[in-house]
């Protein structure tokens, strides 16, 4: 027991050395609403909306709140992402103290605006995690570029879907 303690400290001081130290410069605003915003050449503004509500629906979340007037969708999507390594090991060293991730809600608002004969989309997600006993762990928008180009995507099948009638 003795050496296999020793072996996983060895391993953790080994994967905590080997961490990379590129750190990415921190986003502006205007960085991170371009690429949450996209705009299509289409007139109907009820066509994107749907579209967005579909896709939001169609990846898990549940619309929580749509206001057609104001263009407006909220939804939220909650999965768990307790690792059961990771609750093994603070259970097997911290016992009744373990801490360790138990699961994750995110949040997510849309704004759907006539611009012109386009129709302009800005969607934002924020990700919420919390630990085995509630507490908050993690609190912050989503700033990954891809995750944002992978949504918008999806909503561009949605629309094409749409107006062809498919």
């Amino acid at each position: 027991m003795k050496y296999l303690f020793l072996g996983l400290i060895a391993v953790t001081i080994l994967s905590m050395s080997c961490v990379a130290t590129n750190v990415e410069p921190q986003k502006t605003q205007l960085q991170i609403r371009e690429f949450q915003t996209r705009t299509y050449d289409v007139e109907s503004e009820m066509l994107v909306l749907k579209a967005v509500a579909n896709v939001l629906q169609d990846e898990g979340y549940i619309i929580t709140n749509a206001e057609s007037d104001l263009g407006l969708i909220t939804a939220q999507k909650e999965a768990s992402i307790e690792d059961g390594t990771e609750k093994f090991f603070q259970i097997l060293f911290l016992g009744a103290n373990a801490r360790y991730k138990k699961n994750q809600i995110i949040n997510s608002t849309a704004n759907v605006s006539q611009f012109g004969k386009q129709v302009k989309v800005r969607i934002n997600f924020q990700l919420k995690a919390y630990d085995n006993r509630g507490d908050l762990i993690i609190l912050g928008q989503i700033e990954d570029e891809q995750f944002y180009q992978d949504f918008f995507a999806k909503v561009d099948k949605g629309i094409f879907i749409q107006k062809e009638n498919i």
